[in-house]
């Protein structure tokens, strides 16, 4: 059971904090990036590797304590992850991933 604080459960109050740092992180970058009239090429590199990180954090643990479905579907995606676009790929790898759980793997 959740606690109750003014009137609100505790996980209400989890999800408006996070929702209000995650706004505030963003907005922040905002204003900081606003400021320059030209963004400085490190920066530019540094948020370009920015999807690739956050998909690596998605994927590592699969990889490493996943079974025979998980690594069949990330060897698979990696090789369709160079000739198709990156949409196709997220959605060949979720079909597939579910094939393979439902069949057992």
């Amino acid at each position: 059971m959740s606690e109750i604080y003014l009137g609100v459960s505790v996980n209400i109050w989890i999800i408006i904090g996070s929702a209000l740092v995650t706004y505030a992180t963003r907005f922040g970058g905002h204003l900081v990036l606003s400021r320059f009239k030209r963004i400085p090429p490190r920066i530019d590199a540094a948020l370009n590797a920015v999807p690739a990180a956050v998909l690596t954090t998605l994927v590592a643990p699969a990889a490493v304590s996943g079974g025979v479905a998980e690594a069949l579907t990330l060897a698979i995606c990696l090789v369709i992850g160079f000739r198709l676009p990156m949409m196709a790929m997220f959605c060949i790898g979720w079909v597939l991933i579910v094939a393979l759980r439902a069949a057992g793997l």
